[in-house]
């Protein structure tokens, strides 16, 4: 690099680390180790199942009808990304989460997704949701939905992870909003949750790359702009 600063050597190192490792979910040897080291002494998941609500939890909020043409590509595009699960959730009122998660766990429901879908949850209220949901349900069995209002989806997750939980749903682009809520945001984007799973070393078989392609899909057919840090960055580089 000739006679760039050492500073600026450091920061265009570090900037080639992301381009190259941290787009993908596959684990990556050398300078992404001590990451995943970190992550499995922090007590986190070695791997993180995300479900993506995006054509259904999130297209439902858009103000155009999606031609089914373009839900079936957008679809097939986001089943190419190692994706595991495509799907939507529910919401319910918050006093009622540990009583029916008990009840819906009692009666041989294998999985259940704790929804913020108004985005107002803390790191705080998250830890303290879930302290009481854990008493009645096992943590294999939970799932977060968190929705980026006020901008704590990332938080939150982060702290659920912290607690065991290792399902997340999340949405391409942060599609999405809730009809109960005037001006709420859509949910957490599917390519900054991705990407800060990467980062921490978390293992989730999807290629970021190929979301953001889907993300970008979507957006041009529904003329919107992403709600994806990662994706606005990336694509304004």
């Amino acid at each position: 690099m000739g006679n760039v600063p050492s500073a600026v050597k450091h920061c265009l190192s570090y900037q080639q680390l992301l381009r190259e490792h941290l787009w993908i979910g596959d684990s990556v040897a050398g300078a992404l180790d001590l990451a995943q080291e970190s992550s499995h002494s922090s007590g986190l998941p070695e791997y993180v199942k995300v479900v993506e609500v995006g054509p259904r939890d999130g297209l439902q909020n858009e103000k155009i009808i999606v031609p089914t043409d373009v839900k079936i590509e957008f679809i097939n595009q986001l089943s190419q990304t190692g994706l595991s699960v495509i799907e939507v959730t529910s919401f319910v009122s918050s006093k009622w989460v540990p009583q029916v998660c008990k009840r819906l766990y009692g009666m041989g429901c294998y999985e259940i997704s704790l929804g913020d879908t108004i985005g107002v949850g803390t790191p705080g209220s998250m830890r303290r949701l879930l302290a009481c949901v854990l008493k009645e349900v096992p943590q294999g069995a939970l799932a977060v939905h968190c929705h980026d209002t006020y901008g704590q989806a990332l938080a939150n997750i982060l702290t659920a992870l912290q607690m065991g939980i290792n399902v997340v749903d999340s949405a391409v682009s942060g599609l999405g909003g809730c009809p109960y809520a005037k001006g709420a945001s859509g949910n957490v984007a599917t390519e900054d949750l991705i990407y800060m799973l990467n980062g921490l070393g978390l293992n989730t078989g999807v290629d970021l790359h190929k979301v953001m392609e889907a993300g970008d899909f979507i957006c041009k057919a529904v003329n919107k702009t992403t709600n994806s840090k990662v994706a606005q960055a990336s694509f304004n580089a």
